[in-house]
C-alpha cells in the first residue's frame, strides 16, 4: 500500500498538513509513504515511520516542476494520492484513490480545513516527527539544570509579519526578570537558514550571558525537539511558530497582517496576539503593499504581547 503526499512548498503549511499524514499512518501501518514538497519544509518528514521517499520539487519555469515530479511516480501504482496543492496531478497517475485539496476560502482554521479532506471526525493535528540523533544534539545545547527557557522566533518570511527586534528583547528581558515569570531563564532564539540578519536586532539586545544563538544551525526534528525542552516560545506568524505548537511547548503568535482564526498556532496550550489594527484595517490601508517589507506590526506593543503571554504561561500550568 503505497501513499503520494503532496503537501506545501511553504513550510508553515506544510506543517499544518502533517496530521494527515499523522493520521493515515495510525489508520494503515504498513503503508509506505512518499512525501513531495517545497525545499523549506524536506525536513520535516527524515523521522517519519514508514517513509520511502521525499522528492523536493524545485520551483521551475512553466510549472515543470510538476511534469518533473510525475516522470518520478508515474510508475508507481498509488493506493493513494493525496495533493494539497490542488495541481491535478493525480488525474494522470495510476492511483485507486485520489483526493485533492483546491482551497476553500474559509476563515476556519487551515487544520479543519485540511481534516475535512479525508473526512476525519476530529481535527488533524499537527505532528512532528524526531529521532533519537535529534534529540541527542538537541540536549547537547544548554545543560539541563532546571534552569527555564524561553525561545524566540523573531524570524519570518515576509516583513510585514515581523515584530520589530527591539521589541522581543525588551519582551524576554521582563518576561525573564527577577519579578518575571521565566526569572533568569535562558533566552534561545530560533530561525531558519538565511534568517541571520533577521535575528541580528533581536541578539544584539538580548544579555548575552543568557542568550543562545540557534539561528540556521540546526535543521527541522532537531529544532522541535530542542523546542521541547523550551518553557514558552514566542515568535511571529511563521513556519517555526506553527513548529513551536506542533512540538508541544506553549506557543504565543504575534499577528498583524495575517489572520490568526486561520493560521493561528494549534493546540490546547497555543495562542495568539495580535496588532490592535485588525488584519482588514492593515490590508486596506492606502500605503499597504504586499511586495513591500515594511513592518506591519507596529501597533503592537509590547505591554500587550507581555499580558498575552504572561496569561497563555498561567494558563498552561493549571
Amino acid at each position: 500500500m503505497r501513499i503520494l503526499f503532496i503537501t506545501s512548498n511553504r513550510l508553515g503549511d506544510a506543517i499544518l498538513s502533517t496530521g494527515l499524514l499523522d493520521s493515515l499512518h495510525r489508520q494503515f501501518p504498513k503503508a509506505r509513504f512518499t512525501i513531495a514538497c517545497g525545499p523549506a519544509a524536506a525536513g520535516l518528514f527524515t523521522a517519519m515511520p514508514n517513509l520511502e521517499r521525499v522528492i523536493v520539487m524545485q520551483k521551475k519555469p512553466w510549472a515543470g516542476h510538476w511534469w518533473e515530479l510525475w516522470k518520478q511516480v508515474a510508475t508507481t501504482r498509488w493506493w493513494l494520492v493525496l495533493d494539497l496543492r490542488g495541481s491535478g496531478i493525480g488525474q494522470f497517475l495510476l492511483a485507486r484513490r485520489r483526493r485533492t485539496f483546491h482551497g476553500s476560502g474559509s476563515r476556519m482554521h487551515k487544520v479543519i480545513v485540511l481534516s475535512q479532506i479525508l473526512k476525519l471526525k476530529e481535527p488533524a493535528a499537527p505532528k512532528v516527527w524526531i529521532g533519537a540523533e535529534h534529540e541527542k544534539t538537541a540536549a547537547k545545547l544548554w545543560p539541563n539544570d532546571g534552569r527555564p527557557v524561553l525561545a524566540l522566533g523573531p524570524t519570518a518570511n515576509w516583513g510585514g509579519k515581523i515584530w520589530p527586534g527591539e521589541r522581543f528583547a525588551e519582551l524576554a528581558r521582563r518576561l525573564t526578570a527577577p519579578d518575571g515569570i521565566l526569572p533568569d531563564a535562558r533566552i534561545a532564539v530560533f530561525g531558519g537558514p538565511g534568517e541571520e540578519a533577521l535575528a541580528a536586532d533581536t541578539l544584539q539586545h538580548l544579555p548575552p550571558e543568557r542568550s543562545i544563538d540557534l539561528v540556521g544551525k540546526l535543521d527541522l526534528p532537531t529544532i522541535s525537539a530542542a523546542m521541547r525542552r523550551c518553557d514558552l516560545y514566542i515568535g511571529n506568524d511563521s513556519g517555526l511558530m506553527h513548529l513551536a505548537a506542533a512540538s508541544g511547548v506553549p506557543t504565543l503568535g504575534l499577528f498583524g497582517p495575517s489572520r490568526e482564526e486561520t493560521y493561528g498556532p494549534w493546540g490546547e496550550k497555543t495562542a495568539a496576539v495580535r496588532t490592535d489594527l485588525s488584519f482588514d484595517e492593515i490590508v486596506k490601508q492606502p500605503d499597504y503593499d504586499y511586495r513591500r517589507h515594511d513592518s506591519h506590526m507596529l501597533s503592537l506593543s509590547v505591554d500587550k504581547a507581555q499580558r498575552a503571554a504572561e496569561h497563555l504561561w498561567r494558563y498552561s500550568r493549571d
